[in-house]
């Protein structure tokens, strides 16, 4: 009998942990969406609807208009891998391998890339140009029976293959054909992901008799269930395929928050603390006199040298440390101004996450 075994990111696993998987767990993934485009209609895509159908990139959060700028978002995070996603990447088949040879080519053959496909349109050519461009590990999320086969074709090329699918309640018998078949011919995993409402897929969930967990929850009710029986079956019944349960919360609360500290680390400035949730903290003078004014202030009654705080002559703004924003809203100062503690994304938009007035 096979442990199943929790995670560092509390998901479980049979096995070993894909290398993918890891790596995303630290929040050293870049996500690269290559394309919105895609040649099948998952009911329960989540995807967003600025992204669905639509054949646009993202690296992350940025919006990339040309393929180079990947480099700016994986530097900006010091990514030690990045998973290619969809749409389905296969459908720009040139850029995909063009994307994969330029991180391969910036990072070096350490730099981790793993690709989702649907397989439709793997064939054996397509699988050895994507290991000859660098792809370290392929991850099918069959939408035909007759695609599921085509994982041998990418284990024969040399690639790292297995299976990625949602855990949809009632579909257990399914995917427990899949894990037999996996673990005869010798794929390297099955990551089974809890299944999850979105803004784009939550008509056709309902329509389908399914809900959420709770009120707070994204997770549809009965996936993790339905996940925790085929993991004590396949404890009994494989022997080689490493099986991951990826919850729903996962993504957030341990993905999703490590890659933001780890984007914090990266690009905070002096003046910017990070919090424990992987935000930017800083403080924001908003000036309607002169800036040059409040700033001689800044530096007569603060003592504080140019790299504490920033200028921003455009908005007439001062952005300094959130102790040096207390210090100033405690004093009379010599022009009118607002002042706020500001919680931000570290990411390439900044999104403000809160602006607190003092």
């Amino acid at each position: 009998m096979r442990r199943i075994e929790k995670t560092g990111g509390s998901s479980l696993i049979i096995g070993d942990l894909p290398r993918g998987c890891s790596l995303c767990m630290e929040g050293a993934k870049m996500v690269l969406f290559i394309t919105g485009r895609c040649n099948t209609k998952c009911y329960y895509c989540p995807i967003s609807e600025e992204r669905m159908g639509k054949d646009v990139i993202y690296a992350n959060e940025r919006v990339v208009k040309r393929l180079s700028e990947i480099l700016i978002e994986a530097e900006s995070m010091n990514a030690k891998g990045t998973g290619i996603t969809g749409g389905e990447p296969l459908t720009v088949m040139r850029r995909t391998l063009n994307a994969i040879k330029l991180l391969k080519e910036a990072f070096g053959k350490s730099h981790h890339i793993h690709l989702y496909t649907n397989a439709i349109l793997l064939n054996r050519r397509r699988a050895r140009s994507l290991k000859e461009a660098g792809l370290d590990e392929i991850r099918i999320h069959p939408t035909r029976n007759e695609d599921l086969a085509k994982i041998k074709i990418a284990i024969e090329e040399g690639l790292d293959a297995g299976v990625e699918i949602p855990v949809i309640p009632g579909r257990g018998e399914w995917i427990r054909r899949i894990i037999l078949f996996l673990d005869r011919v010798g794929a390297s995993f099955i990551n089974l992901n809890e299944l999850e409402f979105s803004p784009t897929n939550a008509l056709s969930l309902k329509l389908r008799g399914m809900n959420v967990k709770s009120p707070e929850d994204v997770a549809v009710s009965g996936s993790e269930e339905e996940a925790l029986k085929i993991l004590k079956w396949a404890s009994k019944n494989t022997f080689k395929v490493n099986i991951h349960y990826c919850p729903a919360r996962l993504k957030i609360d341990v993905q999703f928050k490590n890659r933001l500290i780890r984007q914090c680390r990266n690009v905070a400035k002096k003046y910017e603390s990070i919090s424990p949730e992987g935000l930017l903290l800083k403080g924001v003078v908003e000036v309607k006199g002169d800036l040059k004014r409040l700033i001689n202030f800044m530096r007569h009654n603060l003592n504080i040298c140019e790299s504490d705080f920033h200028v921003d002559e455009r908005l007439k703004r001062i952005e300094t440390t959130v102790e040096n924003a207390e210090r100033l809203a405690s004093l009379k100062l010599p022009v009118e101004a607002k002042i706020f503690i500001v919680e931000e994304y570290p990411t390439s938009n900044r999104l403000k996450v809160s602006k607190i007035p003092l």
